[in-house]
């Protein structure tokens, strides 16, 4: 399926795993494990599309309360996932980042990320996100800590604080805002992820859980967000006026 107009950075909320095994009368831990095959299929079809940039939510700050045994499993798939895909995506030009707090991580997996992200450092491709460990609040606070020792160090000054200043202190500043929010199993709320970067994106929130998100599921999305007028404050008249414009 052709989708004409297609985002710059899909963001995705992989929700619904433990919901899905727990349909299946299946532990939770066989949901995260259908979730990574789903993710799979999504950064490929993603490539496929030459989505520019693709965010996947793997893991929140808020994710370490959960049952220890769920965590230890979540983080060792991800260790699997890495050791196994990393040099797939580099074969396909893949530029893969890690998007989060990395100082409870074990060394084993923090090694493993700088390996993966040295090696498809140089990629000109999709730039593929991972958010572990992530939370939109740590996000901003970071940035609000780093711009606080730049005005104690005189390098700046109160007054020198903008919306581009804080953007630019966050992570993946470098990167496109998402245009665009899936959370998957009907949940209507982004849950502290990318607070800053979401303000002008458009949210989606299909009722399946994330193991059974494929193709399709991605195309209807597309076509969803196809369908949306973008006004960035603007009316629809004034939008209209400089296509015109811009087509004469």
């Amino acid at each position: 399926m052709t989708n004409t107009i297609l985002p710059r950075h899909i963001a995705i909320i992989m929700d619904g795993n433990g919901r899905w095994a727990k349909q299946r009368f299946l532990p939770r831990i066989m949901g995260h494990r259908a979730g990574v095959e789903a993710a799979r299929r999504t950064i490929k079809y993603c490539i496929e599309k030459k989505i520019e940039v693709l965010t996947l939510w793997a893991f929140s700050n808020e994710n370490w309360r959960r049952p220890q045994q769920e965590v230890r499993y979540i983080l060792d798939l991800l260790i699997a996932a890495l050791e196994r895909e990393t040099e797939k995506l580099h074969k396909q030009n893949v530029q893969l980042r890690i998007l989060g707090d990395r100082s409870r991580f074990n060394d084993k997996l923090c090694n493993l990320i700088t390996k993966s992200e040295a090696l498809t450092a140089n990629n000109t491709g999709m730039k593929l996100v991972i958010a572990a460990d992530y939370g939109g609040q740590w996000d901003i606070t970071e940035a609000v800590r780093n711009i606080g020792a730049a005005i104690e160090q005189g390098k700046i000054s109160s007054k020198d604080i903008t919306p581009s200043l804080i953007k630019q202190n966050l992570m993946m500043a470098d990167l496109p805002d998402p245009d665009f929010l899936i959370r998957t199993s009907g949940e209507q709320r982004i849950s502290n992820f990318m607070l800053w970067q979401l303000a002008y994106a458009e949210f989606y929130f299909p009722p399946i859980f994330w193991p059974d998100f494929d193709e399709k599921g991605l195309d209807e999305a597309l076509n969803f967000f196809a369908s949306r007028e973008r006004r960035y404050g603007y009316t629809s008249e004034q939008l209209s006026e400089e296509t015109c414009l811009n087509s004469a």
